[in-house]
């Protein structure tokens, strides 16, 4: 079994909204990704998500309100939410989200990573 370090990992991210997977729990993915803007407004239809942050801030904007993330928060994303997140400044975090979750889930983006990017291919 292998160790690994999210700030090690995080380290060879060099694209923003990149989300790079480092990791599998049963169906879950863990990925590690930066930040720096605005993202898309999306949900995802069948899957929650979980943000944690390692580094910087986060909020994430609902149509009815915004939720501020910090160093060591974490927060979950309901299925069929529809949800933009936004970092002010570089932001590091951690992804756990099921394996069939789109990156962009609902909408199609330049932003938008398929997993295969996602796995380094």
């Amino acid at each position: 079994m292998d160790v690994k370090n999210f700030v090690t990992e995080l380290d060879q991210v060099n694209e923003f909204w990149s989300p790079r997977i480092v990791g599998q729990v049963n169906d879950q993915y863990v990925k590690v990704a930066k930040l720096s803007g605005r993202f898309v407004w999306h949900k995802h239809d069948h899957e929650d998500e979980m943000f944690y942050i390692v580094k910087g801030r986060l909020v994430m904007e609902y149509e009815d309100r915004k939720v501020q993330l910090n160093v060591g928060d974490f927060h979950i994303v309901p299925k069929n939410t529809l949800h933009n997140p936004v970092a002010d400044q570089e932001c590091h975090i951690v992804l756990i989200e099921p394996v069939a979750t789109r990156h962009t889930g609902d909408v199609k983006s330049e932003m938008t990573k398929s997993i295969d990017d996602q796995l380094g291919h």
